[in-house]
């Protein structure tokens, strides 16, 4: 009978000692996040039972495809999430509100500032920043050479770039001068392509976002810049319905120049050792600087079971480890009390893309997908046809029209 005893309490302590069944988080983020989210989660999944499952989906179809998958029951647990989607989603009831947990955390008033603010919604937090980021312009410091260009001479204007990327064309073969993913990627071309207009003190929406205010003689210069690129050969044929898979075509060797997020910093660095490159601000039509400040907030699907192993997650990403990592392969940090020790020692050109953040803009519009992203909105379909089409006018006024037919629709 002791023995029985002793036998059934050995079995319940050693019972009490087995930790829970792991978990597998399922983790939607979209192509061209670069490495610093992928290695991240690298090293979490080496060091926690749970782990976290990450499937890629191109930039362009992740909205509808969230909500498509919440529609049918199909959603994963987390997204990593532009950041200017996350009030929409919010308003519709599909987020888990992370407002009490999230201000629990001892440093919630660190995190970066916009990212919190465009993941609330009616005073409620639905989304926690993932990665801060900025476009800057990057020049391949090996073509520059090649064509006789001074490669520690960042262009300061778009009359540069162009001169530039015709002697880096006139290398040859597969060799281009520029790149972009365009028409088929209405969110790599907002963040882009706009600070030219905006650097200029242009803009696409009225700062109330009521007014599409695309046509201006900013944007149709602008529009004259890449026009002029592409029918000079200067830009492969391929980026017209680039739907941003090849957003990292810089990565390649054979792109001169390219405006790229502050997080292909950390992926050329670490993964393209072989590249020499220079990074600066992005040149407006008139050659003041701009940038988009954004990057990705992670939210939580309404009421996904696995809420708890999220949220642990989510603290790694805030951990001075998790910080670390995600820097150094190119996010800016999060974290404003540890961004000084976070960035000490990594590659200087990183402060590149913190300075981008001064001279910054973030669209706010709850009707940013039909507007922007959307492949069937008017801003992809301004870019196609103003770009690669033969009727300028007529994209200025098609495009100008549509977005403000759906401003007025969602008023």
């Amino acid at each position: 009978m002791m023995k029985t005893l002793l036998a059934a309490t050995s079995l319940a302590a050693l019972m009490l000692t087995q930790p829970a069944s792991a978990e597998t988080i399922n983790m939607w983020v979209r192509t061209g996040v670069g490495d610093a989210f992928k290695e991240v989660v690298k090293a979490y999944n080496t060091g926690h039972d749970d782990k976290v499952q990450l499937t890629e989906v191109p930039y362009s179809e992740l909205v509808q495809k969230y909500a498509t998958s919440i529609a049918g029951g199909q959603a994963p647990d987390a997204l990593s999430m532009d950041l200017i989607y996350t009030p929409a989603f919010a308003a519709a009831g599909q987020l888990e509100d992370l407002t009490d947990w999230a201000k629990s955390l001892p440093y919630f008033k660190s995190l970066s500032p916009s990212h919190v603010r465009l993941g609330t919604y009616e005073d409620k937090l639905y989304g926690l920043p993932l990665s801060v980021e900025t476009s800057v312009f990057a020049w391949n410091k090996n073509l520059y050479r090649k064509a006789g260009l001074d490669p520690d001479k960042a262009p300061a204007t778009w009359d540069e770039i162009t001169a530039n990327a015709e002697k880096i064309r006139a290398l040859g073969d597969d060799t281009y001068g520029f790149y972009f993913s365009g028409g088929g990627c209405g969110g790599c071309m907002i963040f882009t392509f706009t600070p030219l207009v905006w650097g200029a003190g242009a803009d696409i929406l009225s700062a109330d976002g009521k007014k599409a205010t695309l046509d201006t003689p900013e944007m149709r210069k602008a529009v004259d810049i890449y026009r002029t690129m592409i029918k000079k050969d200067l830009v492969p044929a391929s980026a017209a319905s680039d739907n941003g898979a090849n957003f990292l075509s810089f990565t390649n060797g054979k792109i001169g120049q390219q405006s790229l997020g502050a997080f292909a910093i950390g992926t050329l660095v670490t993964q393209h050792p072989d590249i020499d490159f220079g990074v600066t601000l992005i040149p407006g039509v008139n050659g003041t600087p701009s940038s988009f400040a954004g990057g990705d907030n992670l939210v939580v699907t309404k009421g996904t079971p696995k809420i708890e192993q999220v949220k642990t997650f989510i603290q790694y990403i805030y951990s001075m480890d998790g910080q670390k990592i995600m820097a150094k392969y190119g996010s800016l940090p999060t974290r404003g009390d540890i961004a000084e020790e976070v960035l000490k020692g990594l590659d200087p050109r990183m402060a590149v893309g913190l300075k981008a953040i001064s001279v910054a803009k973030t669209p706010y519009t709850l009707q940013f997908n039909d507007l922007i992203n959307s492949n069937n909105g008017p801003w992809a379909a301004f870019i196609t046809a103003a770009m690669f089409g033969d009727d300028v006018d007529g994209a200025f006024k098609s495009a100008q029209d549509d977005m403000q037919s759906i401003i007025d629709s969602g008023q």
